[in-house]
C-alpha cells in the first residue's frame, strides 16, 4: 500500500505562484509514474502534469506555467505553479502509477491518489 500526501495549497491572487508538494511512501517510488490531476466542482478530473523515469508531460492549459519535479531522496514530487489564473482553482491530487511505464492522461490508469489540496486563485 502506498500513501501520497499533498501539501502547499492555499489562496493566491491571479498572477501569483504556489508550490505543491507530494510526499510518497514506499521504496519503489523511483519506479512509479508520478503526476498531478485537478478537479473543480462540477467538472471532470483534468490531467495537469506527469513525470516518468524518462521525461515529463504537461496538460495544454498549464504548459509553460507549471513545472513538475522530483526529489528522489525525499520521495517527494513537486508542482511549481506560476502565473496562476482563476481557472486554475481546483483540488489538486498527487497520483502514482505502479503498473504503468508511461505517462497517461486518463485518471483511471493511476493506482494511487492523495487526499488532495485546495488551490484557490482569486481575481
Amino acid at each position: 500500500q502506498v500513501q501520497l500526501v499533498e501539501s502547499g495549497g492555499g489562496l493566491v491572487q491571479a498572477g501569483g505562484s504556489l508550490r505543491l508538494s507530494c510526499a510518497a511512501s514506499g521504496r519503489t517510488f523511483s519506479n512509479y509514474v508520478m503526476g498531478w490531476f485537478r478537479q473543480a466542482p462540477g467538472k471532470e478530473r483534468e490531467f495537469v502534469a506527469g513525470m516518468s523515469w524518462s521525461g515529463t508531460y504537461y496538460g495544454f492549459s498549464v504548459k509553460g506555467r507549471f513545472t513538475i519535479s522530483r526529489d528522489y531522496a525525499k520521495n517527494t514530487v513537486y508542482l511549481q505553479m506560476n502565473s496562476l489564473k482563476p481557472e486554475d482553482t481546483a483540488v489538486y491530487y498527487c497520483v502514482g502509477d505502479l503498473k504503468g511505464w508511461k505517462i497517461n492522461v486518463n485518471p483511471v490508469e493511476y493506482d494511487y491518489w492523495g487526499q488532495g489540496t485546495q488551490v484557490t486563485v482569486s481575481s
